[in-house]
């Protein structure tokens, strides 16, 4: 038996989330459906996370096991053909055999999009979160600085209590705000009648659009808990309103009680940005030895 990993870039938009769900397509179905169209394998295909719906990957890691003996490079070429448009694997590779996507994963990095503006932008629908009017991002940050290093984060979990720990550790997290350059803009040089310059290029460009309403959320840990990014999100804005401070930060995370946080942001402005996993034999090993006992037990009861 062979592992392969797969780096997966995708559009969650018109995905009920990663898992597979009954009447509805899911990332991990079409995968795993594209996969058996090109080799004629039925796998299962494991991710380090899984996005709900709505929720878009810019580096998912899957992983899934093979008895054939498919070059690597053919799943990574050759799964382009198979994939919907808006899912595409941007890296394969072959790893030890019984390495896991999730149960090897260290480290994950999701990102968060808010466009504060009173104008929408109907083409980002689907990609931020748009908030009518600014946030105070600096007010913002205080607030989130709250957040780092470990703490019980069941205020921020959709469904507690779960059958493991709910602390997780928060090694980095930030605001930053962005500008984009926008095609859609109804201003500009080719739109008034003023002359290019001499390389044809035009005043409206990335660098030159005053403003930044775009609103980052950068957050790593070692794991989130279930909907843990959009209700820190979702906490974090009324700060932003100027509604709530640090102080009623530091409260809502000591009280352990989802109902006194904010509530969850939209799914769409979601990015799983980057997952950190590592490949250690004897972590493997352990793993597999402790499969093979549980099957094992389960053959004595039958």
């Amino acid at each position: 038996m062979r592992t392969i990993r797969l780096t997966l870039a995708y559009d969650g938009a018109n995905y009920s989330g990663w898992q597979v769900q009954p009447d509805r397509t899911s990332v991990q179905q079409v995968v795993e459906q594209a996969l058996w169209e090109l080799s004629g394998e039925r796998v299962k295909v494991a991710a380090s996370g899984r996005t709900d719906a709505g929720v878009h990957a810019l580096a998912q890691v899957a992983s899934f096991n093979t008895s054939l003996n498919v070059p690597v490079d053919a799943y990574r070429w050759g799964l382009v053909t198979k994939l919907p448009s808006d899912v595409v694997v941007t890296n394969a590779e072959e790893v030890p055999y019984g390495y896991h996507a999730r149960f090897d994963a260290v480290r994950k990095t999701y990102r968060y999009v808010i466009h504060a503006s009173r104008t929408a932008i109907p083409w980002l629908r689907n990609y931020v979160w748009w908030h009518r009017g600014d946030l105070d991002d600096g007010a913002m940050q205080q607030a989130l600085e709250v957040f780092l290093g470990e703490h019980d984060f069941r205020c921020f979990e959709t469904q507690w209590p779960n059958r493991s720990s709910s602390v997780r550790t928060i090694y980095e997290a930030r605001w930053t705000r962005t500008s984009t350059w926008m095609p859609w803009c109804t201003e500009g040089p080719l739109l008034s009648g003023q002359t290019l310059g001499a390389n044809g290029e035009s005043a409206i460009s990335p660098d030159r659009v005053e403003g930044a309403p775009f609103l980052c959320l950068e957050i790593t840990a070692n794991g989130f808990l279930y909907n843990m990014v959009r209700a820190i999100v979702g906490t974090l804005v009324p700060v932003g309103r100027g509604r709530w401070t640090v102080d009623d930060i530091r409260r809502i995370l000591d009280t352990g009680d989802r109902s006194h946080a904010g509530d969850t942001a939209p799914a769409q402005g979601l990015y799983l940005a980057n997952v950190v996993t590592v490949v250690d034999l004897d972590r493997i090993a352990d793993r597999l030895a402790r499969l093979e006992q549980l099957r094992e037990d389960r053959a004595d009861d039958d």
